[in-house]
């Protein structure tokens, strides 16, 4: 998609009459095709001869890739017929679906590049702000782990407070072009992106961005459609089905199947998700894979996210963080943070802003002086409205440096009247009169400021028109200084949308509209509809929205009590007097009881982000008698023994927002548990913390031992915790040097194995340690409900690198389960998990069940033997067919039976990616396996499926037989104990006969007897795929076994066969014997619990001194004696290539030992020697 000017190439293209492919599909093959595949088709043509040396050095030297591209059709062309159907036939055969974009989809591709270009083409020139001099900020994006829990709690201007704008530590950058990349070569490329960022970072200007690069062809070839949503247009949909989104938003894809399908690279944008009206509900959501469905908007989204719907489309959306925490974490492959302004860049941006240089130096040497505005320039938006007013101020000469504004309330005040004013020029303007000035501006401003206050207190933050007009706003009043400024209007296909330009323009507009309404409301003014209990007088409304403020959860009302508080300053009167009706003096009245009322608020005994803010309110009230007294006692060092409830958020407020405070933290001999618990937030981002104590925990005293060469400690309990023998041994010493470990043993971050030995104080104790843990294993530990709480709250921390779990016998009940489960569903690094052995049951199944609805990292899960019946598996099902990252499911020996077996059929319909399935012992039946096996013909992944024990039967097995004839991807089938007779076994050799799929076959402990293994007999001469055969206990007899015999005569695949338990005699041993002199694959025979005696082991003596494949041999119990160990013997002395021999059991003798040991003297390659004498007992 290139839409640069490029250098053309020096190459002439030919005339139209050769190269006809070439020349028809030239712009598209322009277009599409990606760096790596144009060196395939480089590499390709060179072979053939049609590309020589020079014109390859000249590719290589053209810069953009829509050149290279160019040259390399043009040269091709110059071929005639033969260069153009070359590159033809080569993108068909080696990128299918390359060719169907260039060939059949490109008429729909051009116009939707032409319908994006006009949409998105002057994205620069649009809106409040020009992006130009950040475009390198928003090229470059912040990869991060997750939300932090002040990103999940807090207002977004509280976020930039409390962080004062700095980086997240842990953040690594990424770019737009390795954006939708796999992060290695070996890893997945992501599918669902979630972009967060503050309210005015850029998230919309991001996206535009991206479009308008992608359309000019610099990023993404491969990407046929990028499909941009807002979801304040899906606002206006109350059901819509997933090709009707489309269609409505891009008319022109009338034909969208491709973007269901997956032929074409599709990438689906959804911006704004804090601007949706709908919560999004993942745990309670309908699955929808029909794209002609309608259902309603929110479940539509749910299920683009799961991949429901979309399965094979990229999706990317963009959200302030708050609204982003909706969509669990377990379902978003890739997070990023967009990173506001540095300090340069506010610089830079200033400059920008006004041609004066001095005026720009002296806006910077403003802000430089203010931490309050400084820190809250870190987001564009914000820097621009801070500017852009003091830049006035400065400029029409209204207030001289020293008098500029020192609060927010009053920066804002003097913006409105600025807009109102017209003036958004740098050039110097004569300010107009204030009747001119402000005509119209105060009926707009006070219907404005009505729909900011009930838009804020609805969360709502885009408007309609219908809104518009419902607060009597004329929408052609819009269209002045004060309304376009202050409202954005946006249009699209769907509708129309106002929004704020900023969310704290909004809050502003609030609390004007607020203020002028509780002098006269007799009502609740947070109810719309005026029906509450009376409230008069403005002290009680400021009261009602201050407590509101205090009890919110996500600090929605902050900014807006904040802005509230700060207009009964006398130092906003003169900016508003023309814009609002204000009596003067008159806050002189309401000053004084919001002081009280918001000193009470901190006098609650604890701190918080809603307490700080509140020292902010009396901040932009005036009031700074407070943070002055604190502020003095901080910086000679007096804090000691003035520690109130009040003082510490006083306190938490100044590390915030003063500079010295920020450089150097002095809280020397002052300080207590309690007091650094409540200051810890703001502690975090300090540069130089000085306490004037060091407190030596635990942790660090065993660090301090080590430093002094004290090891014994460390060692000792080392040593138990690698033999597994800590239980009965934990102290609190035990427990600092565990901790200890757990930081610094590369061994024990790897493999902590902490089976049987912990109780929930000791789990308690380690949690913090346990959080870096590679591989942990907790079985055996007998773990009640608290204990699985405090690993679920493990398992949910963001820095849990935890990638394997085992919980084996831990009597874990559905409570457990379900605490477990939550975590899973935010939990990215747990790959495995392993909760076999417990009680979990139906409820239980159904707890992890909803989780893997959600989780996306979890591969294996174990839940054998936990009593989960047909209602369990169903649940299970049910989440394995959404879930496409489980690659192994065992739900041995539980009690699933036929209706349980039915579900697990349906996951092999519907999930690509589950590879193995244990349902041993699970009363299937033969009616539940033919599910199974009706399932298996269309299935491609699944690997290894073991049904041992499940009572199937002939009836079974036959219909497992149909299945392998089709299916050739299943490696493994274990079949043991399942009352499989000759007549079930006849069919699986047929199917054996066609199957090339199969290395694994376990049919121990059947019936199949001699037919049966004639049967197989005849199948291993025809099979060239199968490894691992078991036959043991199937009643084969000699018979049986000489048939066997003389297939591995043949064979050239089998590796490994199991006979043990068949009662065969010496006649099938020698059988075998003659069989391993001409066989050269057979590497492991097991002959256990048969009698061949003597005469059988001598045979496989000689055998083995010609044979040269064969490794093991098991021997044990073979009824054979001293002459057969002696011809072992006489066989070792020459034999090179077994290592393991099993000869437990049998009377060899003293005799029969010496002759082995002699022959091990010569023998070195035989490592493993069992048998019942001294001489050889160990493994050597």
């Amino acid at each position: 998609m290139c839409g640069f000017p490029c250098v053309r190439s020096s190459v002439k293209p030919s005339c139209r009459s050769t190269g006809v492919w070439i020349h028809r599909y030239r712009k598209q093959l322009v277009r599409s095709i990606s760096g790596p595949f144009l060196e395939n088709i480089v590499s390709h043509v060179r072979k053939l001869e049609l590309i020589s040396r020079d014109e390859v050095s000249q590719i290589q030297e053209a810069g953009l890739l829509c050149e290279k591209v160019r040259i390399v059709i043009d040269i091709l062309a110059g071929k005639g017929t033969l260069g153009s159907e070359t590159l033809q036939a080569f993108i068909k055969a080696t990128n299918s679906q390359l060719y169907l974009v260039i060939t059949l989809y490109d008429p729909m591709v051009q116009k939707h590049v032409e319908v994006l270009q006009s949409r998105y083409g002057t994205w620069m020139e649009q809106g409040l702000l020009s992006e130009k001099l950040s475009l390198d900020r928003l090229n470059s994006l912040l990869l991060v782990e997750g939300l932090s829990d002040l990103q999940q709690k807090e207002h977004d201007v509280m976020q930039i407070e409390a962080t004062k704008g700095t980086v997240r530590q842990s953040a690594k950058p990424i770019t737009l072009e390795k954006l939708l990349q796999p992060v290695t070569r070996v890893s997945m490329p992501p599918r669902i992106l979630l972009t967060v960022g503050v309210a005015g970072i850029g998230k919309s200007t991001l996206l535009s961005l991206f479009i308008h690069r992608w359309v000019k062809g610099e990023i993404y070839p491969d990407v046929s459609f990028v499909l941009p949503f807002t979801f304040w247009e899906l606002n206006t949909y109350e059901k819509l089905s997933a090709e009707r989104l489309v269609r409505s938003a891009f008319p022109h894809m009338a034909e969208s199947g491709h973007v269901f399908n997956g032929t074409a690279r599709v990438l689906l944008i959804f911006d704004g998700l804090d601007e949706f009206k709908p919560t999004l509900d993942f745990s309670d959501t309908m699955a929808c894979t029909d794209p002609k469905k309608e259902v309603p908007v929110d479940n539509l989204i749910t299920n683009i996210i799961r991949g429901n719907l979309f399965p094979d489309a990229s999706v990317w959306l963009t959200s302030r963080p708050t609204a982003a925490a909706q969509i669990p974490g377990g379902l978003v492959d890739r997070m990023t943070e967009i990173r506001g302004f540095t300090k340069e860049e506010i610089q830079d941006f200033l400059n920008q802003l006004f041609q004066d240089g001095e005026l720009s130096s002296r806006v910077w040497s403003h802000l430089n002086s203010s931490k309050v505005f400084n820190v809250m320039c870190y987001m564009p938006c914000t820097c621009w409205i801070v500017g852009s007013t003091l830049g006035y101020l400065l400029r029409s000469g209204t207030q001289d440096g020293q008098g500029l504004p020192k609060t927010w309330t009053e920066l804002y005040s003097y913006f409105f009247k600025m807009v109102a004013e017209g003036d958004l020029q740098t050039k110097d303007k004569e300010p107009l009169r204030f009747e001119q000035a402000f005509g119209n501006s105060r009926k707009l401003m006070a219907n404005l400021g009505k729909l900011a206050f009930y838009g804020l207190i609805k969360r709502k933050y885009t408007f309609y028109e219908q809104d518009i007009t419902a607060y009597g706003i004329d929408l052609p009043s819009l269209q002045g200084s004060l309304g376009s400024r202050v409202l954005v209007k946006e249009d699209s296909p769907v509708c129309t949308v106002y929004y704020f330009a900023h969310l704290t323009l909004q809050e502003y507009l609030a609390a004007t509209f607020y203020y002028t309404a509780a002098k006269r409301a007799i009502f609740d003014l947070f109810t719309e509809n005026g029906m509450s209990w009376p409230k008069i007088g403005f002290q009680n409304h400021f009261k009602n929205a201050l407590q509101r403020a205090q009890q919110s959860k996500d600090g929605q009302l902050d900014i807006f009590v904040r802005f509230l508080s700060g207009l009964l300053s006398p130092h906003v009167v003169k900016p508003l007097s023309g814009l609002l009706l204000l009596a003067r003096d008159e806050h002189s009245g309401y000053r004084g009881p919001a002081i009280s009322l918001l000193q009470g608020c901190l006098s609650t005994g604890t701190v918080s982000l809603r307490t700080v803010n509140v020292v902010h309110c009396l901040q932009e009230l005036q009031h700074v008698e407070l943070a002055r007294t604190v502020e003095e006692s901080l910086r000679n060092g007096s804090l000691a023994g003035k520690f109130t409830s009040v003082t510490c958020s006083v306190l938490a407020y100044l590390l915030q927002v003063s500079e010295e405070c920020t450089e150097e933290t002095n809280l020397s001999n002052c300080l207590n548990y309690s007091i650094v618990k409540s200051l810890l937030p703001q502690l975090l981002y300090c540069n130089n913390l000085s306490t004037g104590t060091v407190s030596l925990r635990t942790v660090n005293v065993v660090h301090c031992l080590q430093e002094l060469q004290h090891v014994e400690l460390a060692r000792t309990v080392e040593e138990s915790l690698r033999n597994g023998s800590l239980a009965g041994k934990f102290t609190s010493v035990t427990c600092s040097v565990l901790a200890y470990l757990l930081q610094v043993s590369e061994e024990c971050t790897e493999e902590t194995n902490l089976s049987n030995c912990l109780n929930y104080s000791i789990v308690k104790s380690l949690l913090p340690q346990l959080l870096y843990c590679n591989n942990l294993r907790l079985e055996n530990n007998n773990f009640k409900d608290d204990v699985m709480d405090l690993l679920g709250s493990l398992l949910s921390a963001k820095d849990c690198h935890i990638q394997k779990i085992s919980l084996a016998e831990n009597s874990i009940g559905n409570k457990g389960a379900k605490a477990i489960g939550r975590s899973l569903m935010v939990n990215r690094s747990l790959t495995a998990l392993d909760l076999a052995e417990n009680s979990i049951g139906n409820k239980g199944a159904k707890a992890i069940g909803r989780s893997l609805m959600v989780n996306r990292s979890l591969t294996a899960l174990d839940l054998h033997s936990n009593n989960i019946g047909p209602k369990g598996a169903k649940a299970l099902a049910d989440a394995v067919k959404i879930n496409q990252g489980l690659v192994s499911l065992n739900l041995q020996n539980n009690f699933i039976g036929e209706e349980g077996a039915k579900a697990a059929a349906e996951i092999l319909q519907s999930n690509r990616n589950l590879c193995t399935l244990h349902l041993q012992k699970n009363s299937i039946g033969p009616e539940g396996v033919k599910r199974i096996a009706e399932a298996l013909k269309n299935n491609r992944s699944l690997k290894e499926l073991m049904l041992s024990s499940n009572q199937l039967g002939d009836k079974g097995a036959i219909a497992l037989a149909k299945a392998l004839k089709q299916n050739h991807s299943l490696t493994a089938l274990d079949l043991q104990s399942n009352s499989i007779s000759n007549k079930g076994v006849t069919a699986l050799t047929e199917a054996l006969k066609h199957n090339r799929g199969l290395i694994d076959l376990n049919l121990r402990e059947n019936s199949i007897g001699v037919e049966g293994a004639k049967a197989i007999a005849n199948a291993l001469r025809e099979n060239g795929t199968l490894r691992n055969l078991d036959l043991t206990a199937n009643l084969l007899h000699d018979e049986g076994a000489k048939a066997i015999a003389g297939a591995v005569k043949v064979n050239r695949s089998l590796t490994s066969l199991h006979l043990q338990w068949n009662f065969i005699k010496s006649n099938a041993a020698k059988a075998l014997a003659q069989a391993l002199q001409s066989n050269s694959s057979l590497q492991s025979l097991d002959l256990q619990e048969n009698s061949i005696g003597d005469e059988g082991m001598v045979a496989l003596a000689d055998a083995l001194k010609t044979n040269t494949a064969l490794t093991m041999l098991y021997l044990q119990g073979v009824s054979a004696g001293v002459m057969g160990a002696i011809a072992l013997a006489d066989a070792l002395r020459v034999n090179k290539t077994l290592h393991t021999l099993d000869l437990r059991g049998n009377s060899i003798g003293m005799e029969g030992a010496k002759a082995m040991s002699n022959a091990l003297k010569i023998n070195d390659t035989l490592r493993s020697l069992k048998d019942k004498h001294p001489v050889s007992q160990d493994p050597l």
